[in-house]
């Protein structure tokens, strides 16, 4: 018995629709970059790009457990000196809640091209609107959500 190692070439991949609404932003991430990075597939391969394209709706409804909101911030540095640029999530969620899901599942990706293949095949959108009809998305549920 032969093992098969998948080519990206002979990858088949499918459009999935997530619907964020009343999940927390970890469990979504979690799951989202294990579809991106085609661990669900029986013909998984690590240095190949197996995964399926995702569309995520509805981060505006998502949600963060415990004290997060308040507690947790987004930093960013410029390099210069006094340029450490801090944001509650609270914020972030309020307005660029897309960020916040990007942003999560981009640090569950390898850190290398291959990581950037994939974040590229991920589509998130705050509200119940996508300019992807013509792909025909599949929905999914996702385990763990507080439904």
């Amino acid at each position: 018995m032969k093992t098969v190692m998948a080519k990206s070439e002979t990858v088949q991949r499918q459009w999935l629709l997530v619907d964020a609404a009343n999940m927390p932003v970890g469990r979504v991430a979690s799951q989202v970059a294990s579809i991106l990075r085609g661990k669900n597939k029986p013909i998984f391969t690590p240095h190949v790009d197996c995964g399926d394209y995702v569309i995520v709706i509805n981060t505006d409804k998502m949600i963060l457990t415990g004290n997060k909101l308040t507690q947790k911030y987004y930093r960013h540095y410029s390099g210069y000196l006094g340029g450490l640029k801090e944001e509650q999530y609270k914020h972030l969620m309020a307005n660029k809640s897309d960020f916040v899901l990007r942003k999560a599942v981009k640090g569950m990706l390898p850190k290398n091209s291959l990581g950037r293949k994939m974040i590229n095949k991920l589509k998130v959108y705050k509200d119940d609107k996508h300019p992807h009809q013509a792909q025909q998305p599949k929905l999914i549920n996702l385990k763990g959500g507080v439904r």
